[in-house]
């Protein structure tokens, strides 16, 4: 078993492995496999890339990020300027539905607002927007559309469970209540667990997913 000080240790190598993070200013806690990420980042962008590279390492459960991101003065923008880009990266995105997306801008942080059919639509927006210059951070509330009966729903996440090498499909349970999925059980890693959620929210109609999957170490 992993103790605290090797997996503070493992997290601290993986943060300065990542190129796209200035280690030198994220402090690392961690308690019963809770990595807390604290200190500053230059942007909304490598505030996301600490924590997955947090997530990479094994034994670790749970995430909490509370890096504050400081844009240097180079990269300030208002709210105005933010909101122009925002539209732009919405509109040229093929894969943005723009015309069902509404976004605002406050203080540097972006809200993504609207339904779309599918969650890749959802998590594309985000994807649009979330390395601008100036963005702070983004908040996702674009809901699902949703398009299939729940037991189909149920059906095809399993089957994708069983298509993939990454995911031990039998330690996993699917519930479906109308469009949400609740996932139950017990994977080995964090990127096993990520995968399944990912593979849960890929099925057309899922506007929820409920992930109580255990990492066991």
């Amino acid at each position: 078993m992993t103790s605290e000080r090797e997996l503070q240790r493992g997290v601290l190598e993986e943060l300065e492995w990542e190129p796209a993070v200035n280690a030198g200013h994220i402090g690392v806690a961690v308690t019963d496999g809770v990595v807390t990420l604290t200190g500053n980042v230059e942007s909304y962008i490598e505030k996301a890339a600490a924590e997955r590279a947090a997530k990479r390492v094994s034994g670790v459960r749970v995430v909490a990020n509370d890096l504050e991101v400081r844009l240097p003065a180079p990269l300030q923008r208002n709210d105005t300027e933010i909101g122009r880009a925002v539209s732009d990266a919405l509109a040229w995105d093929v894969r943005v539905l723009h015309d069902k997306i509404k976004a605002r801008v406050a203080n540097g942080a972006v809200t993504l607002e609207g339904t779309v059919p599918l969650q890749y639509q959802r998590a594309a927006a985000e994807s649009a927007v979330r390395r601008l210059t100036g963005i702070k951070a983004v908040y996702n509330l674009i809901g699902i559309e949703p398009t299939v009966a729940p037991s189909e729903v149920k059906s095809r996440i399993e089957a994708a469970f069983r298509r993939s090498a990454e995911i031990d499909a039998g330690n996993i349970r699917v519930d479906v209540i109308d469009s949400k999925v609740v996932l139950r059980g017990d994977v080995r890693s964090w990127t096993e667990r990520e995968q399944a959620e990912r593979a849960a929210w890929s099925a057309p109609g899922v506007r929820d997913v409920e992930d109580q999957l255990k990492v066991k170490v």
